[in-house]
């Protein structure tokens, strides 16, 4: 399972022009499922993003996590995450999951965040989204569950 993690001073999803979901300060995620991917990948990452020191203390180091600021959460299930472009021109999506059971780990990820953290807003599963974002930093970071030594 992968995520980008982007740190944001509010985001937003659309979809067909229609507001979907908006956060304030806190972390925008874009999660993939790979294929293989189950409930540890899913816990292992949520709890490695509420806990990564990402934003800034009093004296301006990063060293205050989601929790430590009260932050919000926004989830965007994004497949294209599992593009292999090392062959040809046009990504291949071999990696990716399922659309069933990608689903399933998508809203398994969202309810595990939801035990955590207050406030928890998502994205539509398969729909075209408009994702709007101001990057705090930039501060954006990739984070994957296959990745852990």
């Amino acid at each position: 399972m992968r995520v980008v993690v982007q740190r944001v001073e509010k985001a937003s999803v659309r979809v067909n022009h229609r507001l979907v979901s908006e956060i304030s300060k806190g972390l925008l995620l874009f999660l993939g499922v790979e294929k293989g991917d189950g409930y540890p990948d899913a816990n292992y990452l949520v709890d490695k993003v509420i806990h990564l020191r990402i934003f800034e203390d009093d004296a301006g180091k990063m060293n205050r996590s989601l929790m430590d600021v009260s932050g919000e959460m926004l989830i965007v299930s994004q497949f294209t995450l599992l593009g292999d472009c090392r062959k040809g021109r046009r990504p291949a999506f071999t990696c990716a999951e399922e659309p069933d059971r990608s689903n399933m780990l998508y809203n398994y990820f969202i309810s595990s965040a939801k035990e955590k953290i207050p406030v928890v807003k998502s994205g539509i599963f398969q729909a075209m989204m408009k994702v709007e974002l101001i990057n705090d930093g930039p501060v954006t970071l990739l984070v994957d569950s296959k990745k852990l030594f």
